[in-house]
């Protein structure tokens, strides 16, 4: 038996990186999966590639509220329920504060920060309704600490936290528990501004980053995808972590035990 068996969660962001391998990973351990996606073509791919009836794909722009509505009403009619969430859509851009354009900044927090509000707000009652499970959001290791020429980044990250505290404040009393994965540097598409798009996830980027993190981070290498998406199943599944909501936890091979978080 998986850890997931019997569950259904929504996974957005999951057409590659860290939210492909989560939707692949917690089918692998019973769960069915929505892939939810503004990448359709890769999106229907990987939801396909997981298998019918266990994944299905739904476009979802994650700032816009209405698509959220959508995208439930999809799983439902599709698996009959929700009971889990990993808010996981994001976007990185670099850039010095004072140089940072409104427009990005905004940009920044529409998908960051306002996505996972919309996510909380919308799919916590259905996670209510199917009688209780996990959110998981994606907040970041600046979202603990400052980290130069990412600052609207960093900011909404730490605005993910918050949300993560609060909601499981609020929704333990529906058995709702909030938690969040605080990713440091991963070989994903989105953290590699040297290999931007697909490309990145041909393991170029791997190679690319090796050098520039070996001496910050002390495992000596930049982590992987599958690795953060073992942590998202950790807290989304009952049996390992009933007892854990309203936390961040970092996962970046020791980057931030040096660094003075206070």
């Amino acid at each position: 038996m998986g850890k997931l068996d019997g569950r259904v969660v929504l996974i957005t962001g999951a057409a590659r990186g860290q939210g492909e391998q989560e939707a692949r990973l917690f089918a692998a351990e019973g769960a069915r999966v929505v892939v939810a996606d503004v990448l359709d073509d890769r999106g229907e791919a990987v939801a396909q590639d997981i298998g019918a009836g266990r994944a299905l794909f739904t476009h979802l722009d994650v700032g816009r509220e209405e698509e959220w509505g959508a995208a439930v009403t999809a799983a439902r009619d599709a698996f009959g329920k929700i009971d889990g969430l990993v808010n996981n859509a994001g976007i990185l851009r670099f850039n010095e504060l004072v140089s940072t354009p409104l427009a990005e900044f905004q940009q920044i927090v529409r998908v960051n920060q306002v996505g996972t509000f919309l996510g909380i707000k919308t799919v916590a009652p259905e996670i209510a309704a199917a009688g209780g499970g996990s959110i998981v959001n994606t907040a970041s290791c600046t979202g603990v600490t400052g980290m130069a020429y990412v600052g609207a980044y960093a900011a909404t990250k730490h605005a993910v936290i918050g949300l993560t505290r609060v909601a499981a404040l609020e929704l333990a009393a529906r058995h709702i528990r909030v938690n969040a994965v605080c990713p440091g540097a991963v070989d994903t598409a989105m953290s590699n501004p040297a290999q931007p798009g697909p490309a990145a996830d041909d393991g170029k980027a791997a190679s690319a980053l090796e050098g520039l993190y070996r001496k910050l981070v002390p495992l000596g290498r930049v982590g992987r995808a599958e690795e953060v998406a073992r942590l998202a199943l950790f807290l989304t599944a009952e049996e390992d972590s009933a007892y854990i909501t309203g936390q961040p936890f970092v996962i970046d091979g020791g980057w931030l035990a040096g660094v003075s978080v206070y």
